[in-house]
C-alpha cells in the first residue's frame, strides 16, 4: 500500500521507516518539500521512500499517519487538505502535549481530544486513534518488551479500525492484544495516559515498557 507519514520526528521516521521495511511506498511529509529530515531519510530508506510537504504526502497515501504533535495537529491537516484526506483512514498517533514552566501539560484533555478534533474538522476522514501510548520504538516491534501487552484502538468507522488492526498485526502486535475501546470519544482516555507515561518512564529509566490488562476468569 502507500502511505502518506506526516512528521519528520522520531515517530514519524520510526513508523515511516517501519512501513518501507514491510514493502510498502512511503512518502514522508513535512511543511517544506526540502526539509533536511525527509530528504536524509528518503535519500537512506530505499526505492519505494520518498518525501514532500504535507499535502504531497497526503495526496499521495491510500492511508495517512498523523505523525505530528498533537497540538499542531489540526494546523498540519489543515495544510495537507481535506480534497487529500477525504474518504481516507487517518491513523492519528499524536499526544496533546506541551512543556509549561517545567511542568507537562495536555490540551485539550478531559472533555475532548485531539482524536475527536480532527474527526470533527475532517468528517469525511475516518480517524482512528492508536499507538500513542508506547515509544516510537516499541510502535514498530512490540517484542521489545516482553509479556501480552496490549495497544488501543478507538474510532467510529469498524472498517477503519479492521484495516489499522491488520496494520498493528504487521507491526507486530497480534489481533488478540489489539484492545478496542470503543468510539473516537474514547481517544481521551489514551491521552490523559501520557503524564502517567512520563511517570512511569522517568522511574523505569527507559521507555522500553507498556501496559498489560489483566481481569478475572
Amino acid at each position: 500500500m502507500r502511505y502518506g507519514v506526516l512528521g519528520t520526528g522520531d515517530v514519524g521516521r520510526a513508523l515511516a521507516g517501519k512501513l518501507v521495511e514491510l514493502g510498502h511506498e512511503v512518502c514522508l511529509g513535512s511543511r517544506t518539500k526540502d526539509n533536511a529530515a525527509a530528504v536524509e531519510w528518503a535519500d537512506g530508506a530505499g526505492p519505494t521512500a520518498q518525501h514532500g510537504t504535507f499535502a504531497d504526502a497526503a495526496a499521495f497515501g491510500e492511508v495517512v499517519v498523523n505523525a505530528v504533535g498533537g497540538r499542531v495537529a489540526l494546523t498540519v491537516l489543515r495544510s495537507a487538505g481535506e480534497e487529500h484526506l477525504d474518504g481516507k483512514v487517518l491513523l492519528d498517533v499524536s499526544n496533546p502535549l506541551a512543556i509549561e514552566d517545567g511542568e507537562l501539560r495536555l490540551s485539550p484533555v478531559e472533555s475532548d481530544s485531539v482524536g475527536e478534533q480532527i474527526q470533527r474538522e475532517f468528517p469525511g476522514t475516518r480517524v482512528v486513534k492508536s499507538l500513542n501510548t508506547v515509544n516510537c520504538q516499541v510502535m514498530v516491534e512490540p517484542s521489545r518488551v516482553p509479556g501480552e501487552h496490549q495497544i488501543f484502538v478507538s474510532g467510529d468507522d469498524e472498517n477503519a479500525k479492521e484495516q489499522v488492526t491488520a496494520l498493528l498485526g504487521e507491526f507486530g502486535w497480534p489481533a488478540q492484544r489489539v484492545f478496542d475501546l470503543g468510539d473516537i470519544r474514547t481517544a481521551r482516555a489514551v491521552e490523559m495516559y501520557l503524564p502517567l507515561w512520563v511517570k512511569l518512564m522517568q522511574n523505569i529509566g527507559h521507555a522500553d515498557f507498556n501496559i498489560e490488562v489483566r481481569g478475572a476468569r
